[in-house]
Parts: structure tokens; sequence; C-alpha cells
């Protein structure tokens, strides 16, 4: 490797040692703003997040996970935090998952279709919505 290459290849470590270190905390910030429900905030580091991966991406020649093996030795310090980064995502993957179950169970809960449930719900209109047995053919 020539030294004019040596030079561009250190400088594009440093720049991307730079930007995992912004992506450390938009990962933490993302959880952060999934934790207390704030998908304002969320919206706006997810795109932060991918900006930063399309320029990571941009930056190593890195486009799948296989392509990060060829990367030289010197680049073992950013494979390293970014196999981190990957762990920090899946963490907030699962807090977002967690948060979808209980979602789903608490509309479930709101969908009763047992007709001898004494659960009430209410309608459109704000009025309660009795669940009333149906009548069976004997009993019209």
């Amino acid at each position: 490797m020539s030294a004019l290459a040596a030079i561009d290849d250190t400088h594009a470590v440093d720049q991307a040692q730079a930007l995992v270190d912004r992506l450390e905390v938009v990962l933490d910030d993302e959880f952060e703003a999934l934790k207390v429900q704030n998908l304002d905030q969320f919206e706006v580091l997810l795109a932060e997040k991918n900006n930063i991966l399309l320029e990571l991406s941009r930056l190593t020649g890195v486009k799948q996970p296989d392509d990060a093996d060829k990367l030289g030795a010197h680049w073992n310090g950013f494979r390293a935090r970014m196999m981190a980064c990957r762990d920090m995502h899946r963490r907030n993957e699962i807090l977002i998952m967690r948060k979808l179950d209980a979602i789903r169970g608490a509309l479930e809960s709101l969908n009763v279709t047992d007709p001898t449930s004494p659960v009430e719900v209410y309608d459109r209109l704000g009025q309660i919505k009795r669940l009333r047995r149906l009548r069976g053919f004997t009993e019209a």
C-alpha cells in the first residue's frame, strides 16, 4: 500500500470512528425516546441513524455483513464498535416489540367477543355497549 493510500485509509477509519461515536449517541437517545414513547423524537432519530449508516456504508464500502470481513486489520476497532451498535439496535428492537405486545394485549381486552363476559365497552358515541347474549333458536 502506498503512503498516500495509507493516509487516506487512516483518514477513512478516523471518519468512520467519528460516525460511530454519533451512532452510539443516537441509539441511546432512541432507546430513551422509546422508553417514554416519544414517537416524534424517535422518528427524527431514526432518520438520523439511517443517514449515519448510509454514510458509513459509503465510507467503508460495506454493503452486506460479509463485506466487513474484507476490511483490513486497521478496521478491527471499527468492527468491534459496530457490533456493539448492532447490540444496541437489537435492544431497541426488543423494547419496541414489548411495547407493541402490550398495545396488542390492551386492544384485545377491548375487543370482547365473549357474550357472557361482564366487561362493558364504549361505542363510538361514548355510550356503554352492553354485550348481549344471543338468543338461541328455541328462545326466539
